[in-house]
């Protein structure tokens, strides 16, 4: 049996999101079809009104509505301080643990030269020459403990050292070959605490 077209359509849009499988697609849809009018016109919305207000930060490249974002603003954070994520969604988990009270900036990815993914890919040219203009005095490398996040940390290691800044990596109580979003505040928290220099 096959769906109708515009239900098939649907599931596909679906299958667009990271993490969306076929029968993961299929059961959004269905939910989405069961919804009145009313609340599907409301999460339609919702999309297109954050998709239009939220923005890269100009400072850290993180998400934000207003730029830069409040934590680049913030006067009592340290200024002399850069944690180095690969997403955006890593400056939220670490802002969860309220250990970290410094700048962030933000890479959106990881070096990986199979997939074509260099320094000039990412934010890396940024990163080097806000350490070499904001008198920034350590960077830590918060990336993910894999392979990808290792090669990241050691390339920047080796570019921002010279510069006579101190790189920090954020200490292993994570698992290797998971992500920061999964880790739990505390493994996060101590994970900061045991950072060491590259």
């Amino acid at each position: 049996m096959s769906y109708p077209p515009a239900l098939e359509e649907l599931i596909e849009v679906f299958r667009l999101f990271p993490g969306i499988g076929a029968k993961t697609a299929q059961r959004l849809s269905f939910f989405l079809l069961s919804q009145s009018s009313e609340e599907v016109e409301q999460m339609a919305r919702t999309m297109v009104y954050a998709k239009r207000r939220i923005s890269y930060c100009s400072e850290c490249a993180s998400f934000t509505e207003k730029d830069p974002c409040n934590i680049c603003t913030d006067p009592k954070r340290e200024q002399e301080v850069i944690c180095v994520v690969q997403f955006p969604r890593d400056v939220l988990v670490l802002e969860k643990t309220g250990q970290y009270r410094g700048l962030y900036h933000v890479l959106h990815g990881a070096l990986s030269p199979i997939d074509g993914i260099g320094p000039e890919e990412l934010k890396i040219p940024q990163l080097k020459k806000k350490v070499e203009e904001k008198g920034i005095k350590e960077v830590v490398i918060a990336t993910n403990p894999n392979v990808e996040g290792d090669a990241t940390a050691s390339y920047l290691s080796r570019l921002i050292k010279p510069l006579g800044v101190r790189v920090t990596r954020i200490g292993f109580g994570l698992p290797v070959g998971g992500d920061l979003e999964y880790a739990d505040e505390l493994t996060l928290g101590r994970a900061l605490d045991g950072r060491m220099d590259l």
